[in-house]
């Protein structure tokens, strides 16, 4: 199935454009930001959205045109009066008038005679721009446009304003966006026309020449007919994309599994703690994922400590009654090694064999553990993404069990279910995701949610406090770390930065280091694994009392008998980030505290954040607010990492049309998975315009 010819017009290289030479397609194609370091092409200029417009309907004589308004007036050019010779500070003024009054027009260093040739003596220009007053008198500086009366029609009354880069002017950027809707092809609609009546909204092509060339600024507001149309296409497409991801993920290519329940009764009994609600009820989840025909793609969301492990150790257990392996993959070493440590002591006890895969592993150590993966002695294997890639051999594996799903996007979900044809997929993230952003990332997935803390879980003091009261806040630190408490402080970065005023780990270390001597250590991102781990090792230990560090201890470091997070600069961290630290605490029995101090004036996003935190334990809570404060490429931490960003969809405005998407998206693959009808040609043309080709072979023969 290729891309429709008609769509050639928009998927030509910006070279073919009159006027675009090798530097401005450079430019361009790093201004877009396209995927994978293709260059840009027509359609990147169409899907650049205006962020306002200029309004030159104004049309009034001289005695009406007031102080800053933007007008346009037609003058009879009287006389120049150009720089002095050698005194290019001086303007060049042009004196005009119409029947009501006199003005000027006002050029700063003027070269080469333009001015002249545009404003002739004599004849009458229209000119747009800004009114200002000098000296009592009314001018223009620097007019927007000056046009020769029978070429009015060229003057854009309503002018859109876009998003701009160094090297590109928003003249030069309408000029391009004029031609290539000039060639904008004929396109097929996806939507049913019903719908389109009910909701007023014009077709694809007229939507974009609405925005791009408005005829009042109306039609360009966010939620203008026009906007509401283009933004639930991004987000239709987006959902199609998912569900067709979805149905090649899930396809009945899944075993339908049997349990003897023997094993998974032997490990509950084994935990030191009764389940919750919420782990209960997504264990049963995900044993009907099990049994059923279709395989398992399952999200599994909790709070930082609401015992997601657990839950994967059930299911994991579930696997070994039904005669097949699991293996889990965690993003770092570290995590890698954590999981292995909750995990092993059980798996033991059950008499299940658990066996932990790192990078780091003796030849022969590797050669055995490799033999048992293969002989299916070894039930459950832990380590990273990396290890998995690397000649590993299964018996039988049946789950696979990934943490940190953010670092994971769709691309990887394919690839990992294309590795084993028939695995389970259970994927575990500690960052507690908005239901919107949800169906955006992850509408290929089923959902289940740990909303409760484990029994036991102290709840966690939160206070906010300026580092003023720093010699304050370390004399109480000392007399609790006398009492045999343990401590983590954070601070933002690794060492001192020229372009930021911000206490570094290392200078911090050193300050602290003078009170604390050998009961402290440093711990950050630049040094190896081995250091990392065994600066924690001692940490775990008790060796050590203070651990200074940078956000590396954001994911899963934990350490029961640690009670109190310090995190400095707390104003320049992410909310999702604060409380993903915060969640460091708090793991074991005694009361723990979290402190966060801020540096200076905060402005009232930075106070807004603090205050959640310092309100709120609920991650859930938390992320919807962080929706709120920043906007969802950060919440998840994609702006990084190549997870769909938007270009005509403000989530802000248009999140409500997010669900109609969804919906609309998998009736038409419930009506037909193959879109091999004539109806939806134009489902398929929507994919290739929004560059979804990702999913164009996904399409299954009805």
């Amino acid at each position: 199935m290729s891309r429709p010819d008609s769509l050639s017009p928009l998927f030509r290289s910006l070279h073919s454009i009159k006027g675009v030479g090798d530097k401005l397609a450079a430019l361009l194609t790093r201004f877009f930001g396209t995927p994978d370091g293709q260059e840009a092409i027509a359609l990147d200029i169409l899907m650049h959205m205006p962020a306002g417009v200029v309004d030159r309907r104004r049309q009034v004589d001289i005695a009406e045109a007031y102080f800053n308004q933007i007008v346009t007036l037609l003058l009879h050019i009287d006389r120049h009066q150009p720089s002095p010779q050698g005194k290019p500070h001086v303007p060049h003024r042009v004196f005009a008038h119409d029947e009501t009054g006199e003005m000027q027009l006002v050029f700063f260093r003027v070269q080469g005679g333009w001015v002249e040739k545009a404003l002739p003596i004599g004849e009458k220009r229209y000119v747009s721009g800004t009114i200002g007053v000098f000296n009592g008198k009314k001018q223009i500086t620097h007019p927007d446009y000056i046009i020769e009366p029978d070429k009015f029609a060229t003057l854009p009354l309503v002018e859109p304003v876009y998003p701009l880069t160094q090297g590109l002017s928003s003249k030069a950027l309408a000029k391009l966006v004029r031609q290539v809707l000039e060639s904008l092809p004929d396109i097929p609609e996806w939507i049913d026309p019903a719908t389109m009546a009910q909701r007023r909204w014009p077709g694809f092509a007229d939507a974009m020449r609405m925005v791009h060339l408005p005829a009042s600024p109306d039609e360009t507001q966010l939620w203008a007919p026009a906007r509401q149309r283009l933004a639930y296409d991004e987000y239709f497409v987006g959902q199609l994309t998912l569900q067709l991801i979805r149905s090649t993920v899930v396809a009945d290519r899944g075993i339908s599994r049997t349990f003897t329940g023997e094993v998974t009764l032997k490990v509950s009994s084994l935990l030191p703690f009764s389940l919750t609600k919420g782990q209960l009820a997504a264990i049963d989840e995900i044993r009907a994922d099990l049994a059923s025909p279709n395989r398992m793609s399952r999200l599994l969301q909790g709070d930082v400590g609401a015992g997601k492990t657990i839950v994967a150790l059930m299911a994991m257990a579930a696997m070994v009654e039904s005669g097949a392996q699991s293996a889990m993959m965690a993003p770092t070493e570290l995590l890698a090694a954590q999981h292995f440590k909750t995990l092993k002591p059980l798996c033991d006890a059950a008499g299940l064999g658990c066996e932990l895969l790192t990078g780091k592993l003796p030849v022969a150590k590797r050669r055995a553990k490799l033999a048992g993966i293969a002989s299916g002695t070894t039930d459950i294997v832990v380590g990273t993404h990396a290890l998995f890639q690397s000649g590993v051999e299964f018996h039988n594996l049946g789950l696979t069990v990934v943490d940190e799903q953010h670092r994971f996007g769709v691309h990887q979900r394919l690839a990992l279910s294309d590795k084993d044809q028939h695995t389970d997929l259970l994927v575990m993230t500690a960052t507690p995701i908005p239901r919107t952003l949800v169906l955006t990332h992850f509408g290929d997935m089923e959902v289940s949610v740990l909303r409760e803390k484990p029994k036991g879980r102290q709840p966690i003091d939160t206070a906010v406090l300026s580092i003023g009261e720093y010699d304050r806040v370390v004399s109480r630190l000392q007399a609790r770390l006398d009492d045999g408490a343990q401590a983590f402080w954070v601070c933002p970065l690794v060492e001192e930065s020229e372009h930021l005023n911000v206490m570094a780990a290392k200078d911090r270390f050193a300050e602290l280091q003078k009170v604390f001597a050998d009961q402290i250590a440093l711990m950050h991102g630049q040094m190896s694994a081995a250091a990392k781990q065994a600066v924690m090792t001692r940490f775990a230990a008790n060796e050590l009392k203070l651990l200074v560090a940078t956000t590396v201890i954001e994911v899963g470091v934990d350490v029961p008998n640690a009670s109190i997070m310090i995190i400095e600069h707390a104003e320049r961290f992410g909310l999702a980030q604060l409380h993903q630290l915060r969640g460091r605490v708090g793991r074991g029995s005694t009361r723990s505290s979290c402190l966060l101090l801020y540096k200076g004036n905060l402005s009232e996003t930075a106070k807004a954040r603090l205050d959640t935190i310092k309100s709120t334990e609920d991650g859930f809570v938390i992320a919807e607010r962080d929706l709120e404060l920043r906007g969802q490429g950060d919440v998840l931490g994609i702006r990084q990492s190549g997870m769909p960003g938007y270009r005509l969809a403000v989530p802000d405005v248009h999140q409500y049309l997010l669900d109609f998407a969804h919906d609309d998206a998998k009736a038409l693959l419930a009506r037909n998975p193959g879109l091999s009808g004539p109806n939806d040609e134009a489902a398929r043309t929507a994919l290739y315009l929004f560059r979804k080709d990702l999913a164009i072979p996904l399409i299954r023969a009805g």
